[in-house]
């Protein structure tokens, strides 16, 4: 989203680039993700980890995020596709709602696309 300034660590910003470069040449699943997440990173601002305010939304972090046309809550972390369990609350930045919070702050209002069952 254009705009908003999205802090990542350096460290992160290393695994998030490999990341996508090598599930670009594994596979055509997600790609849509891939690339939205690319394009997030390439306007990402790379910081040490002290720099990142703290409501920012990086590798992680544990948030809250509210459907807000049903009102259901969740808490998720985000996390490395290889450390994603869905039933423990652990989401990968590779799903939909993964790619669209990160950079996000506290109070933020974020649309993602959802997968047609």
């Amino acid at each position: 989203m254009k705009g908003r300034t999205i802090f990542v660590t350096q460290e992160d910003m290393q695994r998030l680039s490999d990341l996508v470069e090598s599930a670009e040449r594994i596979s055509n699943r997600d790609l849509e993700y891939l690339r939205m997440l690319k394009e997030e990173l390439r306007g990402a601002e790379v910081v040490s980890s002290s720099e990142i305010p703290p409501d920012v939304v990086t590798m992680n972090s544990r948030v809250r995020v509210r459907d807000l046309d049903s009102g259901r809550e969740s808490t998720y972390s985000l996390v490395f596709p290889r450390d994603s369990d869905i039933a423990k609350g652990r989401i990968s930045i590779l799903a939909p709602i993964g790619t669209a919070i990160i950079g996000y702050r506290a109070g933020d209002v974020v649309r993602w696309p959802v997968p047609q069952a």
